[in-house]
């Protein structure tokens, strides 16, 4: 990567925003100029600093790839269903107690491998209006079964912390919802935006508030960054991790250890590795099944029980996700074999 040339001073959306900031080469402008026709490119001037003082860890997850043209017959522009469990706009209800409610398709910056990369960004779905949102309420207050609601899109926190208190005062206002969970990768892409007024906009009376934090590389978790955290979570909302598993990034133990020990200390409990989506053009960045069930039997025999995220995969069409990490008891002759982290196999009793 060439040096960085300049501190950028506002967010980089364009190949020659790229290059002028040093992050690509010069004559990487052209090829570039078509991947970000096709998909969304933004990266914060902080993100941007952190990527020329870091590791391809930041670069490969922020910084476009010529590879994202190249879309695979089981590549999906939906790949996780949304649209077929989307009863209204905005409200996305695949499982019977909780919903997710996308407010926003816009995001402070834009991952390569987003499942969600044909609807996101300034040609995407945008925000929804006061009416779209209105009616998604109206949903949820509807729906008595609907005891979570998961606050995701784009980037909820990129709106302003008037229009997310409206937002809580709306959900508030739903008894049967107990708990609001935020998706959310602003505490490591722009610390500096989670200001006080954001934090206390987050919170509503008789809530649980909760923010899952999208990191997947420990280089993330700055002190800077931390200290984002530390704010939600000393004004009372919990945070739990979500990661994706991706090619060049994250798929080595010491990596994923130490990301998940970052998480720890952060006070952030992992939560959920992904399996990378189908999305188009990011066959690149995916890994193996097997390969992220070995990296999971490598984390539970070196990592504390508090490192430890559940491996889950997606199922396209909608399914809903599935735990696959890798199996340690099988049935044998009557009884159990259960195998240590070290793969030694140890026989259980039978069954009672």
């Amino acid at each position: 990567m060439p040096p960085m040339t300049s501190p950028a001073t506002k967010t980089l959306r364009t190949p020659a925003a790229l290059a002028g900031a040093g992050l690509i080469a010069a004559d990487e402008i052209a090829p570039l100029e078509a991947v970000a026709a096709r998909y969304a490119v933004a990266i914060t001037p902080y993100l941007a600093r952190q990527i020329a003082e870091g590791g391809p860890g930041l670069a490969r997850q922020y910084l476009p790839d010529p590879a994202e043209l190249d879309a695979t017959a089981e590549e999906l522009p939906d790949p996780i269903g949304d649209h077929a469990h989307m009863p209204v706009k905005g409200i996305v209800h695949r499982y019977g107690d909780r919903a997710l409610l996308k407010i926003t398709h816009v995001c402070a910056v834009y991952c390569r491998f987003c499942f969600r990369r044909e609807m996101v960004g300034p040609g995407g779905e945008g925000a929804l209006t006061p009416a779209e949102l209105a009616a998604a309420l109206a949903y949820v207050a509807e729906h008595e079964e609907i005891w979570e609601v998961i606050v995701t899109g784009g980037d909820p926190l990129v709106l302003s912390p008037r229009r997310l208190a409206e937002l809580m005062a709306g959900l508030g206002a739903i008894d049967h919802v107990k708990v609001v969970r935020f998706h959310t990768r602003l505490p490591v892409v722009d610390p500096a935006a989670v200001t006080d007024e954001l934090v206390a906009a987050l919170r509503a009376p008789g809530k649980a508030v909760y923010v899952a934090l999208h990191a997947n590389h420990p280089d993330e978790l700055t002190p800077q960054a931390r200290a984002a955290c530390a704010k939600m979570i000393d004004a009372g909302i919990a945070m739990v991790s979500q990661s994706v598993l991706l090619r060049g990034i994250n798929d080595d133990a010491a990596v994923l250890g130490a990301l998940m020990r970052a998480f720890v200390e952060t006070r952030i409990k992992p939560y959920y590795l992904h399996q990378g989506d189908l999305a188009p053009g990011t066959g690149h960045l995916r890994v193996p099944i097997s390969e992220g069930q070995a990296l999971m039997r490598a984390l539970r025999g070196d990592y504390s029980g508090l490192c430890q995220p559940t491996y889950v995969l997606d199922i396209p069409g909608g399914h809903g996700k599935s735990p696959i990490g890798p199996a340690y008891v099988e049935g044998c002759d009557g009884a159990y074999v259960v195998e240590d982290p070290q793969g030694v196999r140890h026989a259980y009793p039978p069954k009672g």
